[in-house]
C-alpha cells in the first residue's frame, strides 16, 4: 500500500480537519455508488478508505510516523531478547540474566494470562500471545489475535460479510451484523493462535472501522440525507428516487417545497440491535438550478412581479 499521506495528497504535518477534508472530496470523487462497475474507481476508493482509516485515528497515525506499523496499520517486526542473545553480543545478557531472572519473567507471563489470555497492545495492530508458560495454559487453549476491518457504511448498516486478511496470511470472511457501529468488537471462536499441545485455539478479535459514505451520515438507528431536487420537483411537486441503505425507493415531493424541507421514510434505517426496533431516513431537500441559466426561466423571473415583492430575509432583518 501506498504512502497515505501520499494517497490522501496531504502533508505529513496536516491537522486532522485537513485530512478529513481531503477524504471527503476523494471519497465523492471515487465512491463506487457514483462509478457503477468501474472497478480502478472501486480500488481508488479502498486505497483511499484505508489511508483515511489509519491517519484519522490519532494513535494509529502517531505509531505510523514513528515506523511502528505500516501503512496497512500491521505490526512491523521487532527484534526479540532471543535474536541479541545469540548475536555476537550475547555475553552481555548472559551477564544481567540468571537462572532466577528467567523464571521470574515466566511468572510475570503466565500471570498475564490467568488474567486476560491474549495482550492487548495499541490500537489498529495485529497482537497476539502463546497460550502462556505453564501447563495449565497450554490445556485452556491457544493465544487470542486481535485486528482491525475497514468497513463500508452500507456493509455495517445493512450487514454482510467482509473480507480480512491476517498477518499470517490467512483471509477470513466476517459476518458483519446488521445496524454494526464504528470501534465495535466481533468475536471469532477458534480462529485465533492454535495450540502447540493440541488443545483448542484461540480466538480472532475484529475491530470494526466504519467507513463514512460520500452522502449518508448516520445518528443513532437514524440515516440522513441531503437530496438535490429540480427546481420544477420543489415547484410542482411529483415522485422522485432516492437511494437508501438498501437501494433506491420512490419518494413524493410536496408541491411548493423548499430548501431545507425534510421529509421521513419511516423504517429505512439502522436496526438497533438492543431494541430490535429499525430507524428512520430523513430527507432533507435542497433546490438546485440548472447549471446554464434557462433564458425562459430568467425571462419568467423578470416579469414576476410577485416574486419581486416577496422578501425572504424579512424576519431576519426585522431581528437585527
Amino acid at each position: 500500500m501506498r504512502d497515505p499521506y501520499e494517497i490522501l495528497g496531504v502533508a505529513k504535518t496536516a491537522s486532522a480537519d485537513e485530512i478529513r477534508n481531503a477524504y471527503r472530496k476523494l471519497a465523492r470523487q471515487n465512491h463506487p455508488d457514483l462509478h457503477p462497475g468501474d472497478k480502478a474507481a472501486e480500488n481508488r476508493f479502498k486505497e483511499i478508505s484505508g489511508a483515511n482509516d489509519l491517519l484519522s485515528d490519532p494513535e494509529k497515525r502517531k505509531r505510523f510516523d514513528a515506523g511502528e506499523i505500516d501503512a496497512q496499520g500491521q505490526e512491523k517486526p521487532r527484534g526479540f531478547y532471543r535474536d541479541h542473545a545469540q548475536g555476537p553480543h550475547a555475553r552481555k545478557y548472559e551477564a544481567h540474566m540468571s537462572e532466577e531472572d528467567m523464571a521470574g519473567m515466566g511468572d510475570i507471563f503466565a500471570e498475564m494470562f490467568r488474567r486476560g489470555g491474549a495482550g492487548r497492545g495499541a490500537r489498529g495492530g495485529f497482537q497476539g500471545f502463546g497460550a502462556g508458560f505453564e501447563e495449565d495454559q497450554f490445556q485452556q487453549g491457544g493465544g487470542s489475535i486481535s485486528a482491525t476491518m475497514a468497513v463500508p457504511f452500507t456493509v455495517a448498516a445493512a450487514g454482510g460479510k467482509q473480507r480480512v486478511q491476517l498477518p499470517d496470511g490467512r483471509t477470513i470472511d466476517v459476518t458483519i451484523p446488521e445496524g454494526s457501529e464504528d470501534r465495535q468488537m466481533i468475536r471469532l471462536k477458534g480462529q485465533g493462535m492454535p495450540n502447540p499441545r493440541g488443545g483448542p485455539a484461540g480466538d480472532l478479535y475484529v475491530e470494526l472501522h466504519v467507513q463514512p459514505h460520500a452522502f449518508f451520515t448516520r445518528k443513532d438507528s437514524d440515516i440522513h440525507i441531503e437530496l438535490p431536487v429540480s427546481l420544477n420537483e420543489a415547484v410542482l411537486g411529483g415522485k422522485v428516487n432516492v437511494p437508501t441503505i438498501t437501494g433506491k425507493v420512490a419518494l413524493t415531493i410536496p408541491p411548493g417545497s423548499n430548501t431545507g424541507s425534510t421529509l421521513r421514510l419511516k423504517g429505512r434505517g439502522v436496526l438497533d440491535r438492543r431494541s430490535k426496533t429499525r430507524g428512520d431516513q430523513y430527507v432533507k431537500l435542497r433546490v438546485v438550478l440548472p447549471d446554464k441559466p434557462d433564458e425562459k426561466l430568467k425571462a419568467f423571473l423578470e416579469g414576476w412581479d410577485a416574486g419581486k415583492a416577496y422578501d425572504p430575509r424579512r424576519q431576519m432583518e426585522s431581528q437585527t
